[in-house]
């Protein structure tokens, strides 16, 4: 039998809708903070970090999606700025999507993965950044990967569980886990995993300073990366 709440509404539906408000909320926080640090020239990497972008295959497209919108936005508001309760509705609903586009645009550019003393940063534009603490990271590895279909998040591979943070449904680095660990994923979601695969545009240089971080963590040294 289904749990209900006071107001008659299944337990687990109210949290699959509190989840999905809070991921909405997270989304367009992020949106404007992306924008706001485009501007501004600081992006998201920690002091004593380094970022490592994962947006050459995509870079283009969302480009012309923004240019899409823009020509898209000045074309209904052509066609319907005769009728004001047609046309400010459009209109706000245009530009909101626009800024939208030029945010997921930023925040490709200001939340790259990074790599420093505190561990690995995972990110995946606004919505997801997982970090890997060194103890928690037994291997970092260049791996490539390609998948036939758009990947779940997370798979089963050979008894493991494995993050995927793929972009053009292919990943390029691997991180293997020291043991299962837990990590958030969007919606407040939680899940243990034992590996970790991503896209980097330039996955041996992340592995180089992956690598050279994880030592000198190890003995004590500053990092080089």
């Amino acid at each position: 039998m289904t749990a209900t709440g006071a107001d008659g509404v299944p337990v687990r539906l109210r949290t699959r809708l509190l989840g999905l408000a809070g991921r909405a909320l997270v989304l367009e926080v992020r949106m404007y903070d992306s924008i706001l640090r485009l501007l501004l020239r600081r992006p998201a990497i920690a002091a004593g970090a380094t970022g490592f972008r994962y947006d050459a295959p995509t870079r283009l497209l969302v480009v012309v999606f923004i240019v899409v919108s823009a020509v898209e936005l000045v074309v209904v508001d052509v066609l319907v700025h005769r009728w004001p309760l047609v046309r400010f509705p459009f209109l706000v609903l245009g530009i909101w999507g626009l800024v939208w586009m030029v945010g997921l645009l930023c925040s490709l550019l200001v939340r790259p993965h990074t790599v420093g003393p505190g561990g690995l940063v995972v990110r995946d534009g606004m919505d997801l950044d997982v970090t890997l603490p060194w103890e928690a990271v037994d291997m970092v590895r260049t791996r490539r990967r390609s998948y036939a279909d758009k990947p779940p998040r997370v798979l089963a591979d050979q008894g493991s569980r494995v993050l995927v943070v793929a972009v053009s449904q292919e990943t390029d680095v691997e991180v293997v886990l020291a043991r299962p660990r837990t990590v958030r994923l969007p919606g407040r979601r939680t899940v243990e995993v034992d590996a970790v695969r991503l896209w980097a545009d330039d996955p041996a240089a992340l592995v180089a300073a992956a690598t050279s971080a994880q030592r000198a963590v190890a003995s004590g040294q500053p990092s080089e990366s």
